[in-house]
């Protein structure tokens, strides 16, 4: 038998279908690497935040520096909360006549039992940010630091917005 010859034309047009006849594009593998990049971007993301409250409007702040993740020590307009949990009302606070607030003062030596792998120099003291309203009374902000002090947390940061620098 006499094999015919095909034009060029025929020629690509079979070539083509061969092409197309083979595998596409796998989604599924896709899917599964783009998954486990989102994952892993999301376990290592390394920017800290501050723990919001929508009572709570904090000062602004220019610095440049980015706090270390502490301890976070939050003043509302009616509580206390220490690392997201209720310690003492704001009027509780206001109303005691001491100077160091004994419940909050508890609390945080209770959060250093916690904290089995710290070790930290005794002079230096352990840390602690505090997250408070702008408009907090200056009298219940020197208690709170008052008894900061009484816990050994004495590297103490303020939690502010960061402002950007006008030029």
């Amino acid at each position: 038998m006499k094999k015919l010859k095909l034009s060029g034309r025929s020629k690509r047009m079979q070539h083509f279908k061969r092409m197309q006849g083979r595998g596409g594009l796998n989604l599924v593998s896709l899917m599964d690497i783009f998954t486990i990049l989102v994952f892993f971007l999301l376990v290592n993301s390394g920017s800290q935040q501050l723990p919001s409250s929508k009572d709570m409007a904090l000062p602004t702040s220019v610095a440049k520096k980015v706090p270390k993740e502490t301890l976070v020590l939050a003043i509302t307009h009616d509580a206390i909360l220490l690392h997201g949990r209720k310690v003492m009302d704001i009027n509780t606070a206001l109303a005691n006549k001491a100077a160091v607030l004994p419940d909050l003062k508890q609390a945080l030596i209770d959060q250093l039992s916690r904290r089995v792998f710290i070790q930290v120099d005794k002079q230096q003291g352990h840390a602690i940010t505090i997250m408070g309203d702008e408009n907090i009374p200056y009298e219940l902000l020197r208690k709170i630091l008052a008894t900061c002090r009484q816990a050994n947390y004495t590297r103490i940061a303020f939690a502010a917005h960061q402002e950007a620098k006008s030029s």
